[in-house]
């Protein structure tokens, strides 16, 4: 059964112990160097991480699935992933220019001529954007699954780096770029703007069945790229007040204080999606430039504060230490079984995030892309993490493309009923699919420390500049 992801990160905030950062102190330094070799077991994820975008996509249309190797449905959300993988794998040298240019462009037509209306069945989107999930073949609506401004969102983040990274003036490439724009003006923000709870912010989404969705994009979450694109649309862009209505909430997401005070949301993804596309480094909008650093450095601090979480260990659980860390939206065992003398709820996909922070949430289930993802930020701790994860599960976690979505150290009754996955009654829990919205983040991330391959790209997409500016972001690349 499809999950709407919005359903699963409605959380409170509240305020964190000053004790969970304690572990940062003075360690929070600028590390913003272009280029960087990586050691051999990173090149290995990264390579494994491309081949799962490269061998699962459906060829013939584009459309990639949202796990493997569990039967599933596609979710617009991997495609803006995949679209992100194939120039990847053209720098590294795994496929060639023209492989990518030919799965680019088949992704490109195909959801240029899916059909659009109001129906609740036989369309893929209605006035621009596109359903969560589809199905793999016919790429219509999968079942009930929201019209969502977010996964359209990551699609359309995918295809404006595409649109950015092919600059040759082929008439292929210039057809990815034709077909890029058309597809990005196509999205009628303004209308999802105008029918939102309040009229400012961006709505969650749409059910043609019951209509708009009453929860906004607002507050420090993951969808601040709903913004950029909205605002920076030349065909129907959001009016004026939608950034501040996101901001909005800003002053109940900060934590920490000094070197460690950032705003904070508990899924690491909030830190890593959008940005994995976006270059905030030397840019500043009105909250950033009040508080003295750029939302790269905020990310940054958040590496450094889930780190600091797992090695406080606040609930005890199995596993967590200095190099075994990361909360984030990721699989789960989905089991109640005994744990410290209790029976205890081990959900299964959930998101997660340390406790304190906004949607807090924390079952002992771990997830390598919260740490892997953060790779640009804090290569000194993330790179640490993955090879503490590959030396001490093995191939317990780690398989044909890289590492199994979640684990869980704190399971180990292998008599216990569970949803999916297997228990080593020594090492714990482990699940037996890869997601492709957790496998992306950790190829971009990875690309994006290496050589700032997508940042380069997506600096040069007028939507994205223009969404950028009109939220009051200046300075760095963006004045130049």
């Amino acid at each position: 059964m499809p999950l709407d992801r919005r359903q699963l990160l409605a959380g409170t905030a509240a305020c964190i112990g000053t004790g969970l950062f304690s572990q940062l102190g003075a360690t929070l330094q600028p590390n913003r160097r272009a280029h960087h070799a990586v050691p051999p077991l990173i090149a290995d994820i990264e390579e494994r991480t491309f081949r799962f975008f490269w061998e699962r996509v459906n060829k013939k249309n584009g459309l990639m699935p949202d796990r493997w190797p569990a039967p599933s449905f596609a979710s617009i959300a991997a495609v803006g992933f995949a679209l992100t993988a194939y120039p990847i794998g053209v720098e590294r040298g795994w496929i060639t220019r023209q492989q990518a240019r030919d799965i680019t462009l088949t992704t490109l037509r195909f959801f240029d001529q899916l059909p659009m209306g109001d129906a609740p069945s036989g369309k893929a989107g209605y006035r621009g954007l596109y359903y969560h999930f589809l199905d793999m073949e016919t790429g219509l609506r999968f079942k009930d699954t929201e019209l969502s401004t977010v996964d359209t969102a990551w699609l359309h983040m995918g295809m404006a780096f595409a649109q950015g990274w092919f600059d040759q003036e082929t008439h292929e490439e210039k057809a990815i770029r034709v077909l890029a724009q058309r597809i990005l003006d196509r999205a009628e923000w303004d209308w999802v703007q105008q029918h939102s709870t309040g009229g400012k912010a961006i709505s969650m989404g749409w059910h043609p069945e019951s209509g708009f969705i009453a929860r906004n994009w607002d507050g420090y979450i993951e969808g601040m790229a709903v913004y950029i694109l909205a605002l920076g649309s030349r065909s129907h862009p959001a009016a004026d007040g939608a950034y501040e209505a996101w901001t909005a909430p800003y002053p109940k997401y900060w934590r920490g204080a000094g070197a460690t005070r950032h705003l904070a949301f508990g899924p690491s993804f909030g830190h890593q999606w959008g940005p994995m596309w976006i270059d905030y480094r030397g840019i500043y909008d009105a909250t950033m430039r009040a508080a003295g650093f750029d939302y790269f450095e905020n990310c940054r601090r958040a590496a450094y504060a889930q780190r600091a979480y797992a090695i406080a260990n606040p609930m005890q659980w199995k596993g967590y230490a200095k190099d075994i860390w990361g909360l984030t939206a990721c699989d789960g065992p989905g089991a109640t079984a005994q744990f410290d003398g209790k029976a205890t709820r081990f959900e299964s996909y959930s998101a997660r995030g340390p406790l304190g922070m906004s949607d807090e949430f924390d079952d002992g289930t771990l997830a390598p892309t919260a740490a892997l993802s953060f790779m640009p930020y804090a290569p000194e701790i993330c790179i640490p993490a993955a090879e503490a994860l590959r030396r001490q599960y093995g191939r317990h976690i780690y398989g044909r493309y890289g590492f199994f979505d979640a684990f869980n150290p704190s399971l180990t009754d292998a008599q216990v009923h569970i949803e999916k996955g297997q228990i080593d009654p020594q090492l714990g829990w482990v699940d037996d699919d890869y997601l492709s919205v957790d496998q992306g983040p950790i190829l971009g991330m990875i690309a994006n420390y290496r050589s700032e391959i997508i940042w380069a790209a997506t600096r040069k997409v007028p939507n994205i500049r223009r969404g950028l500016q009109r939220a009051g972001f200046t300075g760095g690349w963006l004045d130049r």
